[in-house]
């Protein structure tokens, strides 16, 4: 369900690539909106409770198939709805009378959001009052709303009254079909003061022509498939690759495979759960809670991946020592924040967490985030830093190419959040909802390419000395020059250069990267 107030959210770069940037944006969490005793908020001179709003297609015209006769209609019904008034309101009226409260349900498209309330009366009005009855354009106690020519009987008003003293007024079954493609919103508002404290509660049901799936999700079915088709390409690359040359597999392609797997996992996942709601109008429970673990798990190992990749796991040092477990902390305090954080955003309603509370479960992903950024920038420079005093040029020239696709990368990715600004700064109502579904797509997109630079870098060979860590004592292609007449010293010498550079270098280095060498100090 969605309600109005744009909900404080947090986009990420990707991977490992994220930046602390707030968006407002409003959640979509299902075509079937349940309302539980939800009160009615002030505004103007009326009250009003935001029912929904979801992009919508166009019904399509064709024969009525008998089978299936919601095939190819796009409508919003109304199920069950029960208004319920204070009991001291209700007191005050007469049993005999026939209409004694009035709440009315109002669909409007967001382009005709200014045919509803007084503009066209020159008055900042919701609700009719005498005054601006006078001229026979309104009814007094009712909302102002001003009919589209171009589109007769829109906006849509659906009016249910409390009967003498009773405390409730359903509203009985409508169904109303949606013709025209468009943004819609929905609003139950009443006019009467003596209605304040009424609350609603009951469900409303959203459809697109071809299924429940809200029109700013549905791209992503298809979306999804052709990313689960990427990742089987890529695991069948992969799979190849590791078995001809199994030989020289190092524990590096391990860890690759397993982000590999992952990925397929997740994209089939998140196909299969968009179809199942798409089907249905809700997102299934249990196969939304495995889509949102294994994507957090994806996310988790990806970041690990790029910070031992960072660090010369596999290539500069064959095991990270000490760091070790303040690795695999960082990464599973990451894998528990991103997990609450998933599971709120696709399992629970809107209207459970308001915004202050969203951010606080946003916040602990953001700075986990930063950190992971840190540590990843500060370990490849200094692998950098390591493999040119070695004279490692193979290995040199494989990590620069790896800093240019995240250089690359992070140039793409701050352009994308500057268009990410630009759309939510200008739809603020979801007018461009058929384009929306790319925001999210994009980030998926990226964290594939990079996923797919890592393996064609690091991928398995017949010649894995050209990357895989050897004795530092034979690691070296070239000797290192120590003057221009072209004396040179061997691996031996170049590792004692190397550590005399780093302990000159231990003041101006950054904490992540402190901690690196002294855990590497002591393992030497």
């Amino acid at each position: 369900m969605e309600h109005d107030p744009r909900l404080i959210n947090l986009k990420p770069m990707l991977g490992f690539l994220y930046l602390l940037i707030v968006y407002a944006l409003t959640g979509v969490h299902g075509s079937i909106h349940d309302y539980k005793n939800e009160a009615f908020k002030p505004r103007y001179n009326s009250f009003f409770f935001h029912g929904g709003s979801e992009g919508l297609h166009a019904s399509r015209v064709q024969e009525q198939d008998e089978n299936n006769p919601l095939n190819g209609k796009s409508f919003i019904r109304f199920d069950s709805i029960i208004f319920r008034r204070s009991k001291e309101a209700a007191e005050k009226q007469h049993e005999m009378q026939q209409s004694t409260g009035l709440v009315e349900a109002v669909i409007v498209e967001v382009k005709d959001r200014d045919k509803i309330g007084g503009a066209y009366l020159h008055s900042d009005a919701i609700c009719c009052t005498p005054v601006l009855a006078k001229d026979g354009s309104c009814k007094v106690g009712e909302v102002i709303i001003r009919q589209d020519p171009d589109n007769p009987g829109w906006p849509r008003r659906i009016q249910t009254s409390f009967e003498g003293t009773n405390e409730e007024a359903n509203m009985g079954l409508q169904t109303v079909e949606i013709n025209r493609t468009g943004m819609y919103y929905l609003y139950f508002m009443y006019c009467d003061p003596q209605l304040k404290g009424t609350t609603v509660s009951g469900r409303t049901v959203w459809r697109n022509p071809d299924g429940y799936l809200p029109g700013k999700m549905a791209p992503l079915v298809t979306f999804y498939s052709l990313m689960s088709l990427a990742y089987f390409f890529l695991g069948l690359f992969w799979f190849l690759r590791f078995v001809r040359y199994w030989t020289d597999i190092i524990q590096l392609h391990y860890h690759i495979t397993a982000v590999i797997g992952l990925g397929m996992c997740e994209m089939a996942f998140w196909y299969y759960e968009y179809t199942n709601f798409d089907a249905t109008g809700r997102r299934p429970m249990g196969i939304t809670l495995w889509a949102v673990t294994c994507s957090a798990i994806k996310k988790t190992v990806s970041r690990l991946l790029l910070l031992v990749v960072s660090m010369g796991f596999g290539v500069m040092r064959p095991t990270l020592g000490g760091l070790t477990a303040k690795v695999l902390l960082l990464g599973t305090i990451y894998f528990v924040a991103s997990e609450g954080l998933e599971l709120v955003e696709h399992l629970g309603n809107i209207n459970d967490f308001a915004g202050k509370t969203r951010l606080f479960l946003v916040l602990p992903v953001a700075l986990l985030d930063a950190c992971f950024i840190l540590w990843i920038f500060s370990s490849l420079s200094k692998t950098l830093e390591k493999l040119q005093v070695r004279r490692s040029m193979a290995k040199l020239e494989l990590y620069r190419k790896f800093t240019n696709a995240l250089a690359i990368a992070v140039l793409v990715s701050v352009a994308w959040i500057g268009y990410e600004l630009y759309f939510n700064a200008s739809d603020q109502l979801g007018e461009l909802w058929r384009k929306s579904w790319m925001i999210s797509a994009f980030w998926t997109l990226l964290a594939y390419l990079l996923l797919v630079v890592i393996c064609v870098l690091f991928a398995p060979s017949n010649n894995p000395t050209r990357y895989a860590y050897s004795d530092e004592t034979g690691d070296d292609e070239e000797g290192l020059s120590l003057t221009g007449t072209g004396s040179k010293l061997g691996g031996d010498m170049a590792t004692i250069l190397e550590r005399k550079d780093r302990k000159a270098s231990i003041p101006g280095d950054t904490v992540f990267g402190l901690v690196e060498d002294l855990e590497e100090n002591k393992r030497e």
